[in-house]
């Protein structure tokens, strides 16, 4: 059998590539590496990630994604092919039908950029759909039903949040506050408090090992490695949780915000089936301990972390690919 359908999340920090009936195939960072002498593509994925900070002068490591849609479009299209020829196989000989994921604020020129990037990577037919929609179907919500489910879906670049019903979104926003920003918020704090520099990656571990989105009784530690801002050489910190949790607060309160604009712009109808409901978390970002609580004290609605947050997108898009006459209607903007 010939398996010809490839759903994509292409995010900002990470590509998942999900295939119907093998569920995920592939999940590695949105990097690319480029050497400056012959303008090649020297590595992608998690071999590019793995340079970040350490390439020589003449080896470029882009993240072509900004904010969850094209930013380098060329670099794009070649992470794309090596994603698409990567999960196929290198004799599969079929061109694949392929389902792409887009933030909810998206505009039809970035659309656009999407699917004629796909389609140059050697896609038979691009379809995109929007972030929300297929977070909510891969965290198994009955989205055709005339009951109002919220999702907030936090990825690298953008949150997403919408309020669905009936298949189709009722009322979204997105905004560029979301893992990236976090990650930032916290190396802004080391380098202010510690007078220490340090990298992204780093960052993201912080994050990771310690975070949390409100204050701990009993709170974790971690020792950070960075480069003195005065001496110029390598020096050590031990960092606290609470000590994060004050570091992230402001961008904590944009994804609140964003919530808040929602639940404004959502008919009073279908708010109250979301308090019956709850709200449904999903993307990577959305991980960060306590979060689920943090939403609830600062919206009064219960909010609870989807199984599998990290893939839901990607599953969403296996789905809607193996029920594509279902869904073609209502959310798929082809090209």
């Amino acid at each position: 059998m010939f398996i010809t359908k490839l759903g994509i999340d292409l995010g900002t920090a990470n590509t998942l590539v999900y295939m119907p009936g093998k569920g995920i195939v592939l999940n590695e960072p949105s990097v690319v590496a480029v050497s400056e002498w012959n303008n090649k593509v020297v590595a992608v994925g998690t071999e590019a990630k793995e340079m970040v900070g350490k390439a020589p002068d003449n080896i470029m490591v882009y993240k072509p994604m900004k904010d969850g849609v094209i930013a380098d479009y060329r670099i794009t299209e070649a992470m794309l092919r090596y994603y698409i020829n990567k999960a196929l196989g290198r004799f599969n000989i079929f061109k694949p039908e392929v389902m792409v994921s887009v933030p909810a604020g998206v505009t039809s020129t970035e659309r656009r950029a999407v699917i004629e990037a796909t389609m140059r990577a050697g896609a038979k037919n691009a379809y995109v759909v929007k972030e929300p929609i297929l977070a909510a179907i891969g965290a198994g919500i009955p989205i055709y039903e005339a009951r109002g489910h919220m999702v907030v879906d936090i990825g690298g670049g953008t949150t997403d949040v919408a309020v669905i019903s009936l298949g189709g979104i009722v009322s979204s926003t997105s905004v560029k506050h979301a893992g990236n920003k976090i990650d930032q918020a916290i190396a802004d704090y080391i380098k202010k408090t510690f007078n220490l520099a340090i990298g992204d990656k780093t960052a993201e571990d912080v994050k990771a090992t310690i975070g949390s989105a409100i204050p701990i009784e009993e709170e974790l530690s971690f020792i950070i490695k960075g480069r003195d801002f005065m001496s110029g050489l390598p020096r050590s910190v031990e960092v606290r949780t609470n000590e994060i949790v004050r570091a992230i607060d402001s961008e904590l309160k944009e994804v609140i915000k964003a919530i808040k604009v929602v639940f404004q712009d959502t008919p009073p109808e279908l708010s109250a089936d979301i308090i019956d409901q709850g709200i449904t978390m999903t993307g990577g970002s959305s991980l960060l301990r306590n979060l689920p609580e943090l939403v609830y004290r600062k919206t009064g609605v219960k909010a609870y972390l989807a199984d599998d947050a990290l893939y839901c997108v990607a599953k969403g898009t296996g789905i809607a690919l193996d029920h594509l006459d279902m869904y073609k209607k209502s959310i798929i903007s082809k090209k």
